[in-house]
């Protein structure tokens, strides 16, 4: 266990930043919404599927999986983004007023889905991935950044996934509303395999002595393009037994991936076992695809395997990582952070071993599941607040 690191450093408070910063840097203000967000969201949700609402907060099933994509993990992906793309390009990317505009725009599009207003909705959650694109690409594309290009491109897949839902929910074209989110949860398997990939053998590296993670290029090639595989699968509506083929196979490669990267010394440092144990849910994630699209095991706890486990997993330890990192602080997990980061664990163990166990118990683990979720985002957006509101402890821009 970590020991306590307190958050802000030991000065006189004369000397403290009261300098209300939430809108110096991409991650500040979108951290702060995407964990309340997800807090209060799930827990809704969860009250609202035991039956314990009189008025329901989302429509049905596929309007959570909606928020949860386009509301809470994009508004996370863009934080990341912006505060990387600073780094990558060495340009800006938005601040102050128009960044202030985005949260907004996020904002509107969790309002308008709980309202009659169906077209603003579509509309309102299909610009702010677009105008997110349009604002990543300018700096990436003034520093020649061909790398990371791709980014602008998945950010432009997720907006047209989002305005795909949107017009199917409203009748407008005949394609199933659930297309349109497996789309969105493919480009954000892609997302997530590729920053990972980026991130964690670094933090391994960086933050355990002699840990060793390593990478192959036919593995990372083998791990990355399968998951396109899978993503062109869906899209083309191909028959379940491929979608079954090309599952197991990255499955495979993204256990050896995982084992290149030398989990078993993770352990070590509470920051890196975090994304370590995140990122074996991928492999958990894409065999239960396998198993779900052989129609062995319910579809829902391959999803949750990814949204819960992986991308609850990485988000959280990643928000910790940049919030501390980006701010000044001890890149160092306190009593509170490593709170937060088994709460999320619990969360996707509770909702996918105990409906695969005894599927009976499924109110109750959904319910158990949820409060494990809200509680631990809930922590974090309590816990950060202060510090991502305000100037860095080290009196540095950002």
């Amino acid at each position: 266990m970590a020991s306590f690191i307190p958050l802000e450093p030991a000065q006189p408070p004369s000397t403290r930043a009261p300098a209300f910063a939430l809108w110096q840097l991409g991650f500040r203000p979108f951290y702060l919404l995407a964990s309340g967000f997800a807090a209060l969201s799930i827990a809704l949700w969860a009250m609202q599927f035991a039956g314990w609402l009189p008025t329901a907060y989302l429509q049905g099933p596929m309007w959570h999986a909606h928020e949860m994509l386009f509301g809470f993990t994009l508004a996370v992906i863009v934080g990341f983004l912006f505060t990387a793309g600073r780094n990558w390009s060495g340009q800006p990317t938005p601040t102050g007023l128009p960044l202030a505009a985005l949260a907004v725009l996020w904002v509107a599009g969790r309002v308008l889905v709980l309202t009659p207003f169906a077209w603003t909705a579509a509309v309102a959650n299909a610009a702010f991935p677009l105008a997110c694109a349009l604002a990543l690409a300018r700096p990436l594309v003034a520093a020649r950044n061909r790398r990371n290009y791709f980014f602008v491109g998945l950010l432009l897949l997720l907006s047209g996934a989002a305005f795909a839902f949107h017009l199917s929910a409203l009748g407008v074209i005949e394609v199933p509303a659930w297309l349109g989110i497996q789309l969105a949860l493919d480009v954000l398997l892609f997302i997530m395999a590729v920053m990972a990939g980026r991130v964690v053998p670094m933090f391994t590296n960086n933050g355990i002595s002699g840990a060793g993670a390593t990478r192959h290029a036919l593995v990372e090639k083998a791990a990355l393009g399968l998951v396109l595989a899978l993503l062109l699968a869906d899209a083309a509506g191909l028959p379940p037994m491929a979608g079954t083929a090309v599952a197991l196979a990255a499955a495979l490669a993204h256990l050896a991936r995982w084992l290149l990267w030398r989990p078993w010394k993770a352990p070590a440092n509470t920051l890196v076992l975090v994304l370590h144990v995140a990122y074996a849910w991928i492999p958990v994630h894409l065999a239960l695809r396998a198993l779900a699209l052989h129609g062995a095991v319910a579809a829902s706890l391959a999803t949750h395997a990814l949204t819960v486990g992986a991308a609850g997993g990485l988000i959280i330890g990643m928000m910790v990582r940049t919030a501390r990192g980006h701010t000044g602080r001890v890149l160092r997990a306190d009593q509170f952070d490593t709170a937060c980061f088994v709460l999320v664990l619990l969360a996707a163990l509770v909702r996918i071993l105990v409906p695969l166990a005894a599927p009976a118990h499924t109110v109750a683990a959904v319910l158990f599941s949820a409060a494990f979720w809200s509680l631990g985002f809930g922590l974090f957006a309590v816990r950060y607040w202060p510090v991502l509101t305000r100037a860095r402890a080290d009196g540095k821009p950002g």
